[in-house]
């Protein structure tokens, strides 16, 4: 079935909003979304690379290279016409082995033909899309430090059984996960762009229209699509037109000096908090047809790009959007 519109997604406003930058300009980084189960988190993903246009690939390259010169030796490609593939969207599994991930060697072409070979692996079909993980918190810390490496690298780098192996691995790494099943560890959580927080809606008339919306996506699936369309398309072109319009949005001294100011008051770790914050506002900026980077769109973004870098503090039980409003509030009046 086509997945569920992204404009028709209910509230979530923030959730939606850190996808599109992260479609905007991919070098944020991931996504980190926490909260509750059943509130659209997978649905999300989804809608968003199903909304995006179709990328131009090699037919038959395993990495979805965009060009035959950007196809990696060892996968032997055959036929090097360019088709068109929706968005890749692939899920992590929980349990899945390094090997699964990375690429490993081909067991079956080594017993029947006698030939070391490489089998790709998850990250290959992720490259140029998203690599989606649910219950990122339940994984096993080394296998999220692989993902996160290679997310921010851009390559994967396999080295076993004699084999050297390299190849592009470009996409936005999505996370989601409930917080009373455990937190992940505070190195990791800093190498995610953007967290974002996801509550079940609280009133009566939310919950009617998530039902009905759903219910009409599955019973009347065809008008339903055909409703939401135009939207979708809307959403679409303004998305393009921000990636377009990025490489010319302007950050002044006083930008720079305001998202410095922030980081320091809150007392992130490292300059890693300033430049996602910057990279942030920048494509907010570019989303909203702006030139400039302004104190609204750092006011905006602060949240999404700093709450999950923030030290624990025992004599402070605001939990830590209210740490960062607050300190909005006094550093960005």
């Amino acid at each position: 079935m086509t997945p569920f519109p992204f404009a028709a997604i209910v509230g979530q406003d923030e959730m939606k909003t850190a996808m599109i930058l992260t479609a905007i300009d991919p070098k944020i980084g991931g996504v980190l979304v926490f909260g509750d189960r059943g509130t659209g988190k997978s649905t999300a993903v989804r809608a968003l690379a199903a909304l995006l246009p179709p990328i131009e690939a090699v037919a038959g390259c395993p990495c979805n290279s965009a060009t035959p010169e950007d196809c990696p030796d060892w996968a032997e490609i055959s036929d090097t016409s360019i088709t068109t593939r929706p968005t890749p969207v692939v899920d992590l599994p929980l349990g899945v082995t390094e090997d699964r991930v990375t690429g490993a060697l081909d067991i079956e072409r080594a017993l029947t033909r006698g030939e070391k070979a490489f089998e790709a692996g998850l990250l290959a079909r992720a490259n140029r899309g998203y690599l989606y993980i649910d219950e990122v918190n339940l994984l096993e810390d080394h296998i999220v430090d692989l993902l996160l490496d290679v997310a921010q690298t851009g390559s994967n780098v396999v080295e076993r059984e004699g084999m050297s192996i390299r190849h592009e691995a470009r996409f936005v790494l999505v996370g989601s996960g409930n917080p009373e099943e455990g937190e992940l560890r505070p190195q990791l959580l800093d190498r995610f762009g953007l967290s974002v927080e996801v509550r079940s809606p609280d009133d009566i008339d939310t919950r009617i229209e998530v039902i009905r919306r759903r219910d009409a996506y599955e019973n009347e699936h065809a008008a339903f699509m055909e409703y939401w369309r135009p939207q979708d398309a809307e959403l679409r072109e303004r998305i393009l037109a921000a990636r377009a319009a990025l490489p010319s949005v302007s950050s002044s001294n006083v930008a720079l000096h305001d998202c410095a100011s922030v980081c320091l008051a809150l007392g992130s770790d490292g300059l890693r908090g300033e430049l996602t914050l910057l990279r942030t506002a920048r494509a907010l900026a570019a989303y909203n047809g702006a030139k400039e980077v302004t104190r609204d769109h750092i006011r905006e973004s602060a949240p999404m790009a700093l709450r999950h870098r923030l030290r624990r503090d025992p004599l402070d039980e605001a939990g830590t959007t209210a740490r960062v409003a607050r300190q909005l509030a006094e550093v960005l009046p």
